[in-house]
């Protein structure tokens, strides 16, 4: 895939990122919001919060399996239409929500709400991508993820809200009025001439970029780097509710600190992978598991737990760009699309480990104060793991140019 000229970077391209940056705004608030409602969802449909956790565990597997299938079906689907129909499947996945009668039903439509959920992400991103100079990819796709931090600035917020005051069903419908919104927006702004077409391959096809080394290890780095940050923030109500000693209305003020750092991390992130991405995929890595570290400490202190929710949302998304650029960049071709909607699955499925081991350790491990050291280690892993992709990246890269020393060859370092 070519990158669009700078031209394309006029208002009718930012309008089309701006649209997508609406559709991700939709997408992340009925991901993060429940987070803001386990207790509530708990006691009314009489479950344990551990289990009512498993909502974000069920929603996370969701996307990991349908972002592959999906998007291999959408292949030769042009990319606004394919784009409008995974906005459908959300949007009626969350009425489903809103109705249902009991917890298996909801899990049930939680998970067809999140089929759309890795696709969407995957194709909006080549997408915003595409639409300008290589120079400004990484800022384009942090553009369209602000959306995900916009939602839980405003979102999950006021989504928490609707479902202390009017009841937990009162929050989906107002997503399902987020998702019809946004379909709105994306029919009337993306172009279907500059969005263009998929790729036309077969799923078999689409897969191969699985054979690539340094494909797989991004994908690993996301899946650890992230479940860290859901380890934590899955059960963020019940650490400041009953390590902290919030009420629960003080935690959907809280959860705003959580928004502010999300945006203020993506932007940091967009613009810093732009100039440096391997030095910001690595640092952003180190930073967040810094956090987690000393999160532990200060959850048993009101100021410093409000203070480190706010730098857990920063750490958190500065990670986004230089994780899914890393990936795009690795998987150059016609799996680009196949490999950045892995890589929004390997998100998820690294909440989803999250959710499941925090739950296994407040249940049965040393309890919930001792979460965020527990993720800390989870997302070490994830900088292990991409230090070693980069170490053996460069490794390759030396041999190379020593050979073509020896031989009088010009060789490309393929660093990134």
């Amino acid at each position: 895939m070519t990158s669009a000229p700078a031209s394309s970077a006029g208002k009718p391209s930012s309008l089309a990122i701006y649209a997508l940056t609406i559709g991700a705004f939709g997408i992340g608030t009925t991901e993060f919001v429940i987070m803001g409602l386990l207790l509530q969802l708990a006691a009314d449909l009489q479950v344990s919060v551990p289990t009512a956790g498993l909502l974000i565990s069920g929603y996370a597997l969701g996307v990991f399996v349908g972002a592959p299938l999906l998007t291999a079906a959408l292949s030769k689907v042009p990319r606004k239409k394919a784009l409008l129909a995974l906005m459908a499947i959300f949007t009626l996945g969350n009425l489903a929500c809103a109705l249902a009668p009991n917890y298996a039903v909801l899990m049930i439509a939680r998970v067809v709400t999140s089929l759309a959920h890795g696709t969407f992400f995957g194709v909006g991103a080549v997408v915003a991508a595409s639409l300008v100079p290589a120079d400004r990819k990484a800022a384009a796709i942090s553009t369209m993820f602000t959306g995900l931090t916009v939602a839980t600035l405003l979102g999950v917020p006021a989504g928490s809200w609707l479902g202390l005051h009017f009841g937990w069903r009162s929050t989906f419908w107002a997503v399902c009025v987020i998702g019809l919104v946004a379909m709105a927006v994306i029919a009337r702004f993306v172009s279907a001439r500059e969005a263009g077409c998929g790729s036309g391959v077969s799923l078999m096809e689409e897969l191969k970029v699985l054979g690539r080394l340094h494909v797989l290890l991004g994908l690993a780095a996301t899946v650890f780097g992230f479940a860290g940050v859901f380890a934590v923030f899955t059960y963020i109500q019940p650490l400041l509710t009953q390590v902290t000693g919030f009420s629960d209305a003080g935690v959907s003020a809280i959860l705003l600190m959580f928004g502010i750092g999300m945006v203020l991390g993506n932007v940091i992130g967009g613009r810093l992978t732009d100039r440096a991405p391997v030095r910001m995929l690595l640092g952003s890595l180190t930073a967040l598991a810094l956090v987690l570290a000393l999160m532990g400490f200060a959850m048993g202190h009101r100021v410093a737990a409000v203070l480190f929710v706010g730098l857990l949302g920063t750490g958190a998304f500065a990670t986004v760009s230089p994780l899914q650029l890393r990936v795009l960049n690795q998987a150059q071709g016609a799996g680009q699309s196949m490999a950045s909607s892995l890589n929004i699955a390997a998100f998820n499925l690294g909440n989803a480990l999250g959710a499941w081991l925090g739950g296994v350790v407040i249940a049965r491990g040393p309890g919930l104060a001792s979460l965020p050291w527990v993720a800390a280690l989870l997302t070490l892993g994830g900088l292990a793991v991409a230090g070693y992709s980069v170490w053996r990246e460069r490794a390759v890269a030396t041999g190379s140019a020593g050979r073509g020393r020896l031989t009088g060859r010009p060789t490309g370092s393929g660093l990134s």
